[in-house]
């Protein structure tokens, strides 16, 4: 016989090996996003760049474009939001950025929500999508907007609306990438908001009357 035969033989009973350790709770807290997180943010981006079509980018970004986005989102003071685990690893982000450049569009935003891979399937992206909401509400933001592939996206989409987005529209063959057209799918959701809270844009500065 052979070594690597009697070692294969060797083996022992199921019942007598070492059982694997159970997977501990998958835990995290949700928290402001900070410029240290930049780097893991980048990273979990960049992976749906390169490998997907829920995002319409197909160049990464640069830590240098992410700190620009992160320095313009504080300076309107819009929710952006982390989940980080307790070992210090950035699990997932949520942010939401204005919807449109015009001054009248400024109580709407538009949100996104990328998880790193570690955490998909494990009810972090509703975690995240339910704090974005409610820092939206204390900020006065009116109306939160999705724009979603309609490709690839089906599980977002379902997210949104199990938290109160009601489909709006469709537009079909905008985008293209990684050889096929894709539309999109354009989801809304109406807030009260919290509070007098107010995003720092646009003239006046001046509360809307509850009925606007």
């Amino acid at each position: 016989m052979l070594e690597e035969e009697y070692e294969k033989k060797r083996r022992l009973p199921f019942h007598l090996r070492r059982r694997p350790e159970p997977e501990g709770p998958f835990t995290y807290v949700i928290r402001p996003a900070e410029e240290r997180d930049i780097p893991d943010i980048r990273e979990i981006y960049n992976y749906y760049v390169r490998n997907s079509v829920v995002t319409f980018d197909e160049k990464v970004w640069s830590i240098a474009q992410w700190r620009e986005k992160f320095a313009f989102l504080r300076k309107l003071d819009l929710p952006f939001l982390v989940a980080q685990s307790p070992t210090g690893q950035i699990l997932g982000y949520a942010l939401v950025q204005p919807w449109a450049g015009k001054s009248a569009y400024r109580y709407t935003v538009e949100n996104s929500i990328y998880l790193g891979q570690a955490a998909a399937g494990k009810g972090l992206g509703r975690a995240l999508l339910e704090a974005l909401i409610d820092a939206c509400r204390q900020k006065g933001i009116r109306e939160i907007v999705a724009v979603i592939s309609d490709k690839g996206a089906e599980a977002s989409v379902a997210l949104h609306e199990r938290l109160g987005f009601t489909e709006v529209g469709r537009m079909g063959r905008v985008g293209f990438k990684f050889g096929r057209w894709l539309g999109t799918i354009y989801l809304q959701k109406s807030l009260k908001p919290a509070g007098k809270g107010w995003f720092r844009r646009g003239p006046g500065l001046r509360e809307p009357p509850s009925g606007e």
